[in-house]
């Protein structure tokens, strides 16, 4: 094992991701030191249909790729040629290998294997999750504390995990504690905000919403997520380890929740309404007079639910498995209620807790050139089979209940 404190490259890696509806390159240096971090986003093109659509997505990724690496390599002064610092300089190109759609994926992976090739350069494989966890401490690695495990909250649009994480010997190792059962919370914002004729993605018209409304109004509750009948004595593998349920998180029954409400109190006529009013040129940051008071109040209700729910569970996590601190990364993770609670209950147990910038919050390349670092001191290099993994876990995953 090669000590990052003894490597004597530049350090420099140039990241890929596309892995869903952004194109992104970044450069990096020593996973630590962003030089640039650009971003091409598809939210002008899926919003029309209140998600992503994946054959769009691959379309736009091809448009993108080039003059979004290109600007990368520029910010970064990484010249493709003439003055500057060379394409040679750069240690590794590194890409997302999953999870996310296949189509995406394999647009950064083809570019990526055939610029690595072009160079002469090592390839290194991230995976998407993992990205999202360095996405915090490309920042704050320096802050976290550097003994015992850090748990990860890992909550977006797509995904809404807990994790355990430890570095060994320089290398990053991982243990799935905690995942969702359904939906993801990032998916339930984008649902609701879609229901009650809000924009694409539902996240930060909720967030801007909410504070409007009272998180009282509406009484939401999760029910306790209990193993299956038929899987609670089944035998499990060595490499598997057991979800406790109450690590467990389940959304899609506040979606339904919340549908049954905008039934049962005749919301239709105005959420029809806003749909007409809706323009793209409106922004979340000045939609209120877009909404009645039970709106906002129903907003208000399902943030406050959704939030507690993601606080107790991992709180809970985190004093169960012994954590040393907390990370809180993903696209959620920019809510600022959640933030705003998140840190008052770490503050509470005296537990330090690090959350993204905002700009390295959602999907960006900058997270996966910082999470490539590690696996390039250790020479983890991806080999020319690389292709995309849609499905790909992160660390030791269970079978769940």
């Amino acid at each position: 094992m090669v000590n990052d404190a003894t490597y004597n490259g530049s350090g420099l890696i140039l990241g890929i991701e596309s892995s869903c509806d952004e194109t992104a390159a970044a450069v990096v240096r020593r996973g630590t030191h962003q030089l640039s971090n650009v971003v091409a986003s598809q939210i002008a093109i899926h919003s029309p249909y209140g998600g992503v659509v994946p054959e769009l997505a691959s379309r736009e990724h091809l448009r993108a790729i080039v003059p979004v690496v290109e600007a990368a390599l520029r910010e970064a002064g990484v010249s493709m040629g003439g003055a500057g610092l060379g394409m040679n300089s750069l240690d590794a190109i590194a890409v997302t290998e999953g999870p996310g759609l296949a189509g995406a994926l394999l647009v950064g992976i083809g570019y990526a294997k055939a610029l690595a090739y072009a160079l002469g350069k090592p390839l290194i494989a991230v995976n998407h999750l993992e990205g999202h966890i360095h996405a915090v401490l490309l920042e704050h690695a320096a802050s976290v504390p550097t003994t015992g495990p850090l748990l990860a909250l890992v909550v977006s649009g797509g995904h809404t995990h807990l994790y355990l994480a430890q570095q060994r010997d320089g290398t990053w190792h991982y243990r799935n504690v905690g995942r969702t059962v359904d939906d993801a919370a990032g998916e339930a914002f984008d649902k609701v905000a879609k229901l009650l004729g809000l924009g694409y993605p539902g996240g930060p018209w909720i967030d801007h919403l909410a504070p409007h409304g009272n998180p009282g109004a509406v009484p939401f509750t999760f029910a306790q997520i209990k193993p299956k009948a038929h899987l609670a004595n089944k035998p499990q593998r060595p490499a598997q380890h057991t979800h406790q349920a109450r690590f467990l998180f389940s959304f899609s029954g506040i979606k339904t929740a919340v549908l049954r409400y905008v039934e049962t109190h005749a919301m239709a006529a105005s959420i029809a309404a806003r749909r007409q009013q809706f323009t793209p040129s409106i922004k979340p940051a000045h939609a209120v007079a877009l909404c009645d008071q039970q709106t906002l109040d129903l907003l208000a209700s399902f943030q406050r639910a959704v939030v507690d729910d993601l606080k107790r569970k991992t709180f809970a996590a985190a004093e169960h498995y012994g954590a040393h601190g907390l990370l809180v990364s993903g696209g959620v993770a920019a809510n600022r209620e959640l933030r705003s609670r998140f840190t008052a209950a770490a503050a509470d147990r005296g537990l330090p807790i690090a959350f993204p910038a905002l700009s390295l919050a959602t999907d960006n390349a900058a997270m996966i050139a910082a999470a490539a670092w590690p696996k390039l001191v250790s020479r983890d290099f991806a080999p020319p089979s690389l292709s995309a993994r849609p499905s790909l876990p992160l660390g030791a995953e269970t079978a769940l209940p």
